[in-house]
């Protein structure tokens, strides 16, 4: 199974051997390395990937997951 994380102030870190990125028209895009580490800051230049740009940005995204029971 697939572990998500949410990384403080940085992108969403997918954990898995096997990972496809898919965007919205059907096209995947190739996965150079592992974990993949999606952009959720959207200063990277590299989209949907990370290259680090929240650091430059000053993103922060430090909220912490909250459970709901719309989300389980």
């Amino acid at each position: 199974m697939a572990s998500i994380k949410v990384l403080q102030n940085g992108p969403l870190l997918v954990e898995e051997d096997d990972v496809s990125v898919v965007d919205w028209n059907g096209s995947e895009y190739s996965v150079a390395r592992l974990p993949v580490a999606l952009c959720r800051c959207g200063a990277s230049e590299k989209k949907p990937f990370c290259d680090g740009a929240h650091s430059k940005a000053g993103f922060s995204g430090g909220e912490p997951a909250k459970r709901n029971s719309s989300n389980e």
